[in-house]
C-alpha cells in the first residue's frame, strides 16, 4: 500500500513555481526544487514525476494565477474600455516593483518561458500560446469597444493593437526585470497609451 503524502502539494507547486519565475527553467537545479519546497528528491519525482513535469504544473498555476484576473478586469463592464486598458498597466507596473527580491524584478514567467524555451520546448511553447491567445482576444475585444465609443483611435484594427498592447507589456516587464526604474515603465505604459487615444 502506497504511504499517504504528509504535504500540501499546492504549497510545494507554489514554491517550485517561485523558483522557476526567479531563475529560470535550466538555472533551477532539482536541489533548488527541494530546499524551495522543502520536499526530498524522492517526493518531487513521485509526486511530480520529472522536473520538466514540475515546471510545466507550474507553469499552467501561474497562467491561472495571473491570466484570470487580467481577463476579469479586461472584461469589467463597470469601467469603460480606456481605464480598463490604464488599470491593466498600472496593475503591471505595481507588480514588477512589489516582486524584487534581490533588488531586481522577477519578470513575468510566460515572458521568461518565451524568451528561454518557446524555441525547443513544444510543450511549453504551445501553454504560452493558448495563454497568448486567451490574453489577445480579451484586449481585442476590449479594444473594439473601445473604438465604438470613441475612447480608442480607430487608425488600426483591434487585433492589430492588441498585439502592440502584449508587446508593450512584454517589453515593460522586461524592462523591469532588466533594472528599469518604476518612473521609466510608468512612462512606456503612459505612452502606449497616448498612442491609443483618438
Amino acid at each position: 500500500m502506497a504511504r499517504p503524502r504528509t504535504f500540501d502539494e499546492d504549497r510545494a507547486l507554489d514554491a517550485a513555481m517561485r523558483a522557476f519565475w526567479a531563475n529560470g527553467y535550466e538555472a533551477t537545479s532539482t536541489q533548488d526544487l527541494c530546499a524551495a519546497t522543502g520536499l526530498g528528491r524522492s517526493s518531487i519525482y513521485n509526486t511530480f514525476t520529472s522536473k520538466h513535469d514540475l515546471f510545466k504544473r507550474s507553469l499552467a498555476r501561474y497562467i491561472d494565477l495571473m491570466t484570470i484576473p487580467q481577463i476579469a478586469l479586461l472584461e469589467d463592464a463597470e469601467l469603460s474600455p480606456s481605464e480598463r486598458i490604464r488599470t491593466l498597466f498600472d496593475r503591471i507596473v505595481d507588480a514588477e516593483f512589489a516582486l524584487r527580491p534581490e533588488g531586481r524584478s522577477v519578470g513575468c514567467l510566460t515572458v521568461n518561458t518565451i524568451v528561454e524555451l518557446a524555441g525547443r520546448d513544444p510543450e511549453a511553447a504551445a501553454m504560452v500560446a493558448r495563454d497568448q491567445e486567451i490574453r489577445l482576444v480579451a484586449l481585442r475585444e476590449v479594444l473594439a469597444a473601445g473604438q465604438r465609443s470613441g475612447e480608442i483611435a480607430a487608425r488600426r484594427a483591434p487585433g492589430d493593437l492588441a498585439r502592440f498592447l502584449n508587446a508593450v507589456i512584454g517589453g515593460m516587464r522586461v524592462a523591469a526585470q532588466g533594472g528599469a526604474d518604476r518612473a521609466a515603465v510608468e512612462a512606456v505604459a503612459a505612452t502606449a497609451l497616448d498612442a491609443l487615444a483618438p
